[in-house]
């Protein structure tokens, strides 16, 4: 309120004897509806921020100028993203690293990870915002658009914000991939499905953070570690305030086609689960390839089975048809 204007209102105050602080001076609604907590927010220049309690929890880019759409950020209960944009060094060769994304490097031997490559994910429309209590989704339609103009792959991707306790929250992934007029053959590399660039702090080699999975392993390297290795789940946690940790759980759904997924992870600050670690895998028309991952967003940095106990909870999840018409 600006100096001018509170003599006025104090003048208008006393004047009538109302204030709009006062319940007998307000109109009632009697067919009122609840306000969902969880909500999603169309904003200008292609983007939409899912809300609880009206905060900002992250926010979808799916502008037509990038490569691929993305998820930034991901606020943590601090309120600080616990994700970045960018490797925190080798920023120009990793530039593709947008905080958290979906994107594959081989798919008919033509790349959807680097920006280097001409495959690109193409976002076609934005087939649902669903409000809620319980949470709220974002579901859009994506091409994956080849060098010559070729459609290899047709996605609907969901992405559901679940509010958890003590500001805490998940993020459920759901990928279903269709072909195009051909088959789409998923090559066997490390680089893809999903996908989670740190924030630097939270970093083993930049903030001294730390890395665990469900099978007992530890940070990057050497026997015991993380590094290509299979897992239900894989933990980053660190530091993102003075004084304060936070972190993410990375969760590979039971239902997966390549459960328990291996891990790409490195002390650098990024992680990612990987469908075709062992193996190519071909969609071909007519087929339907889901996926799940979940993202639990958390205080500190938990105990193993506090982590276990939350991934129980997201595989018993049950999985629906994502809608792919037009609205």
């Amino acid at each position: 309120m600006s100096p001018k204007a509170a003599p006025l209102l104090l003048a208008f105050s006393l004047l009538t004897g109302v204030t709009m602080s006062d319940p007998s001076a307000q109109v009632p609604l009697p067919d009122a509806k609840p306000v969902p907590r969880m909500q999603v927010l169309p904003l200008p220049h292609d983007q939409a921020s899912m809300l609880r309690d009206g905060a900002e929890l992250t926010r979808y880019h799916f502008g037509a100028g990038q490569k691929r759409p993305y998820l930034y950020p991901i606020l943590g209960p601090s309120g600080r993203s616990l994700t970045r944009m960018g490797h925190p060094h080798a920023t120009a060769s990793h530039g593709h690293h947008n905080s958290v994304w979906v994107a594959h490097d081989s798919v008919n031997g033509e790349s959807f990870w680097t920006d280097s490559a001409p495959g690109r994910i193409v976002p076609q429309w934005i087939a649902e915002y669903r409000d809620g209590g319980e949470g709220c989704r974002i579901a859009a339609v994506h091409h994956w658009v080849g060098k010559d103009g070729r459609v290899h792959l047709i996605e609907r991707r969901g992405m559901t914000a679940v509010p958890l306790p003590d500001g805490e929250w998940m993020l459920i992934l759901d990928l279903q991939f269709e072909a195009g007029k051909e088959p789409a053959v998923l090559g066997k590399t490390p680089f893809g499905m999903a996908a989670v660039r740190m924030a630097k702090t939270i970093g083993v080699l930049d903030g001294g953070g730390l890395i665990r999975n469900s099978a007992g392993n530890v940070n990057e390297q050497g026997p015991n570690g993380v590094f290509w290795k299979k897992a239900r789940w894989v933990d980053y946690s660190g530091p993102i305030a003075p004084g304060v940790n936070e972190g993410i759980t990375l969760m590979d759904h039971p239902s997966n086609p390549n459960h328990p997924s291996t891990f790409h992870v490195r002390g650098d600050g990024w992680m990612g689960a990987s469908l075709t670690f062992d193996s190519p895998r071909t969609v071909r028309p007519g087929e339907m390839l889901r996926l799940r991952y979940g993202l639990y967003v958390h205080r500190g940095v938990p105990p193993s089975p506090a982590l276990e106990k939350q991934w129980s909870a997201f595989a018993k999840t049950k999985i629906e048809t994502l809608p792919n018409d037009r609205k």
